[in-house]
């Protein structure tokens, strides 16, 4: 069991190039002090907003091994806390009398236990990545594991029907707003029991400095595109706004070429509109693309 265990952690470490700027540490302070009261967290927001990110950086500083789940429509409970896989076998033969052989045969259900039941058991840190990808009834089972801290253990395992969960177990959940295509409706019961922190685009000093430090471009470089995405955010003409992630994108895309604004400015403003048109846009209708190329032009020019 211990060996299955281990083979399913992650130990997270601080990334070298991780920022944390006043509004990334009010986040990470908070989300820690309701960890310390006892509560599970949830953090809610768009795509690009650094939620799991996140999630990994609060369970580093929690210094508990970590296991990851990642959300998924064909989910069942037993997915979260175990299954019966195969067949264990055991024959024995008794020849103690040479002139008696005795044979005894017999085969049972071999149980593996799943990554909730492992980190209920040994007070791991579970982050469960996009939960309301999985379909509600799967996630049932964690009503009673965040409440009573209780895990109810199916019948077909062999031991205790229940488990009494960890002292050092945690929870850190994350999800896309309900709008999103693939995500469900979770429980009313089940959002009740973590605390829930919306996450919104970060503010412009912290995507400065996260598109600095993932490209390796110069700050004035990294201050001007994350001011063109910023204003085509703000628009309104995008189906989605575009997020940090454009940003980064445009950087390192841009340092490939040269490294500086110094490429060609015509070069650098058909990468903006590669990478910001599409990540704006789900369906890439024309109409809707020209209306976003107009603006990045214009936005282009007044960050020039």
């Amino acid at each position: 069991m211990v060996t299955e265990a281990l083979t399913t952690l992650l130990e997270p470490r601080p990334l070298s190039n991780f920022l944390e700027t006043p509004y990334i540490r009010g986040i990470v302070d908070r989300a820690l002090t309701y960890v310390a009261a006892g509560f599970p967290i949830h953090f809610r927001g768009v795509s690009g907003t650094g939620k799991t990110t996140l999630a990994m950086h609060v369970a580093g500083k929690l210094a508990r091994p970590v296991v990851m789940i990642h959300g998924d429509e064909e989910f069942s409970t037993s997915d979260l806390v175990g299954d019966e896989h195969g067949y264990r076998m055991r024959k024995v033969i008794d020849n103690y009398i040479h002139t008696v052989l005795k044979t005894e045969e017999d085969m049972s259900p071999r149980w593996i236990d799943n990554r909730l039941t492992l980190a209920c058991r040994y007070g791991f840190t579970l982050i469960y990545d996009e939960f309301t990808r999985s379909r509600p009834e799967a996630n049932n089972v964690l009503l009673s594991v965040l409440q009573e801290k209780m895990l109810d253990l199916p019948s077909g395992r062999e031991g205790e029907g229940y488990l009494r969960v960890h002292p050092d177990f945690n929870a850190i959940f994350t999800s896309n707003p309900e709008e999103y295509a693939g995500v469900y409706r979770s429980q009313d019961a089940l959002r009740d029991r973590m605390i829930t922190m919306d996450l919104d685009h970060f503010d412009e000093e912290t995507e400065i400095g996260i598109t600095e430090s993932k490209s390796g471009i110069s700050r004035s470089d990294a201050e001007r595109i994350v001011r063109i995405v910023r204003g085509l955010r703000d628009s309104g003409v995008c189906e989605f706004a575009p997020t940090v992630r454009g940003c980064i994108m445009v950087a390192r895309a841009m340092k490939i070429r040269n490294g500086s604004m110094a490429i060609e400015e015509g070069l650098f403003r058909e990468l903006c509109q590669d990478i910001l048109a599409s990540e704006s846009s789900r369906v890439g209708g024309k109409t809707r693309t020209v209306l976003v190329k107009e603006v990045l032009n214009e936005l282009v020019d007044r960050y020039s």
